[in-house]
């Protein structure tokens, strides 16, 4: 199976932004820190020359990153935005057992974070509660073990 991201077209808006703004200003800024650092002299023995190349190689990492992303990225135009469902770009807040409330972000694998509370749908809670509506009730079958949450609401980005 080809790789590929899921994405939203918001993101994509977001990375191709990122991307010029790499290739572009930061570009430079960097070589401008690589050509004030070769001016000290000696490259063997200068720290500012090493630390300038190691911001040049992540630059071109995260270039690298951003590019392999936007070419294997396929748009997600969700069928669920009409209806009010569970999708990939939604923001949702569930309701635990105990009444317990908490909101996260539904988002492709690639731009999944669970500390910013940004979870994928590829993730045990992203298949249970995908195409779910306000009001209705899911089981997440984590790795932990199960547990039964409500969906209080359901909102999209843009």
């Amino acid at each position: 199976m080809a790789k590929e991201f899921k994405i939203t077209s918001l993101r994509l808006a977001d990375l191709e932004k990122e991307l010029n703004y790499l290739k572009t200003t930061r570009e430079r800024e960097v070589a401008a820190m690589i050509a004030e650092a070769r001016s000290y002299g000696d490259l063997s023995e200068n720290s500012e020359y090493d630390a300038a190349k190691n911001e040049q190689a992540k630059l071109y990492g995260r270039i690298a990153e951003i590019e392999d992303i936007l070419s294997h990225a396929v748009i997600i135009e969700d069928e669920n935005e009409a209806n009010g469902r569970v999708g990939l770009g939604c923001t949702v807040v569930v309701e635990d057992e105990n009444g317990k409330q908490a909101e996260y972000r539904i988002t492709g694998s690639q731009e999944a974070n669970p500390m910013e509370f940004k979870l994928s749908d590829d993730s045990p809670f992203g298949r249970a509660i995908v195409g779910k509506a306000a009001g209705e009730t899911f089981t997440v079958n984590a790795p932990a073990g199960s547990f039964t949450m409500k969906v209080v609401s359901v909102s999209r980005e843009g």
